[in-house]
């Protein structure tokens, strides 16, 4: 029972996201392919990484990262920042117009959420958030990301 209804409320989430993206394509100047949004919505999660580093997360080469890189770049969702320790390394940063994309997704959890805290009781969403936390922290390390640098 668990497993069907996390993977239907996956499932909406990730249909709510796609629709809001297609709705919002045309009127977008130089919208994202499909997978120039995954990247940038992996640099923003992995916050502020190295070209290697993004490479190294997603398994693909440096010189096929740089290329992705530097699409989002030219479209003006990604910068490239220079390291305040190391002047010879740059670090990725998703930009303002990146946010105003991601926020396409955003908005949808923030709606769902505020459904949860007006139909669930106080202890209902603590729980509910003990889960999430330990999910987050100690469920999936697979996926490690989102430590500031």
């Amino acid at each position: 029972m668990i497993e069907e209804s996390f993977s239907e409320v996956y499932k909406k989430f990730k249909i709510r996201y796609y629709q809001n993206v297609f709705a919002q394509a045309p009127n977008r100047e130089l919208s994202l392919t499909t997978i120039e949004a995954f990247c940038a919505e992996i640099i923003g999660a992995l916050n502020n990484p190295t070209i290697n580093e993004f490479a190294s997360f997603i398994n693909i080469s440096s010189p096929n990262a740089t290329y992705r890189v530097n699409s989002l770049i030219q479209k003006g969702y990604v910068e490239k920042v220079q390291s305040e320790t190391d002047k010879r390394e740059y670090h990725l940063r998703v930009t303002d117009k990146y946010y105003k994309y991601y926020n396409i997704s955003q908005a949808y959890v923030d709606t769902v959420l505020k459904r949860v805290k007006e139909r669930c009781s106080r202890e209902d969403i603590d729980a509910f958030d003990r889960v999430l936390t330990i999910m987050k922290d100690e469920l999936m390390p697979e996926v490690g990301f989102g430590q500031t640098k």
